[in-house]
């Protein structure tokens, strides 16, 4: 190549730009994922929409949830003879709208779904870090506690909690949370035993840091994530458990709204007024398959990312 030809080809190499290729985290490539597939696009919008929904709507109509207006009692929704604007889902046997009352049991469902989610999983974190990092005596105890925890089925020491008093809100929660952290126990002690014996952790070790600095610092960050998003998932499990406990009476209590307890009302209403029940039962079912479309989106772009696929 003579000295025209090289002149030639530097000159093309410098004007040729030279895109630097960016670092996303692991997090950052599963949203990404989970956002580019159709099922997590509609279940987020349909989350979205119902979430704002039931936040926006109670205040904008101006209707009280537990006002009884018999005159108006029965009112079918819209579509059917006999139907109001005033009350598009209809009203109950006492003359409550039923938009606003389902509005407001969406509210206690998510309320109650996210908040037991987070205490399981930093209950379950938490402990099982420490035992999987630990390990010796205080593994053995975490996990024979957590195996005394899990003998004990839900719905039992749901009764033995909730029946014994007037349920309330932080009340259910706390039900719940103590029935699941024990999962994110087992899981969370799994990866911690992996991670203590990697070199990043050894030579922190030999560099002088504290156990405890090293599970803050170096270990927690990487074992939470992937247990992040997979817990997007239970928090459907714990709205159903919610609607459950609501239905059997040990939610919280009327004349305060929620899915199970207009359900468990409207159940007498099935042949002459059906959309006592059915109304919140639809919302259920929609807010219910848009958080599995999330999760399940999540859960695939996680599999993807931490399992090499990229």
């Amino acid at each position: 190549m003579n000295s025209s030809e090289l002149s030639a080809s530097a000159t093309n190499a410098s004007a040729t730009p030279i895109t630097p290729k960016v670092y996303l985290s692991p997090a950052r490539q599963i949203l990404g994922l989970a956002l580019s597939s159709w099922g997590g696009r509609i279940g987020l919008l349909i989350f979205l929409f119902m979430t704002i929904g039931c936040l926006v709507y109670p205040a904008l109509s101006g209707i009280d949830p537990v006002a009884m207006n018999i005159q108006a009692r029965f009112l079918p929704p819209l579509g059917f003879e006999g139907s109001s604007w005033a009350h598009p889902l209809g009203t109950d046997q006492l003359g409550r709208d039923m938009l606003v009352r389902a509005c407001i049991g969406l509210r206690y469902s998510l309320l109650i779904g996210i908040c037991t989610v987070v205490l399981m999983l930093l209950i379950g974190c938490v402990l099982g870090t420490v035992a999987g990092f630990k390990g010796g005596w205080t593994d053995t105890i975490i996990m024979r506690l957590t195996d005394v925890q899990l003998s004990i089925p839900m719905i039992i020491l749901a009764i033995a909690v909730l029946g014994s008093s007037r349920p309330s809100v932080p009340a259910i929660i706390v039900v719940l949370a103590l029935s699941g952290w024990p999962l994110y126990s087992r899981v969370v002690r799994s990866a911690a035993l992996a991670e203590r014996n990697r070199d990043y952790v050894l030579s922190a070790r030999i560099l002088g840091a504290s156990d405890w600095r090293i599970i803050g610092l170096l270990v927690v960050p990487n074992i939470i994530p992937p247990v992040l998003f997979v817990a997007v998932l239970d928090i459907a499990r714990m709205v159903i458990f919610e609607s459950i406990l609501g239905f059997l009476g040990l939610g919280v209590q009327p004349p305060t709204p929620t899915f199970g307890n207009v359900i468990a009302d409207g159940r007498k209403y099935l042949i002459n007024a059906w959309w006592i029940a059915t109304t919140p039962g639809v919302l259920l079912v929609l807010i219910l398959t848009s958080i599995n479309l999330m999760g399940s989106a999540l859960e695939r772009a996680r599999n993807r990312v931490y399992g090499g696929q990229l």
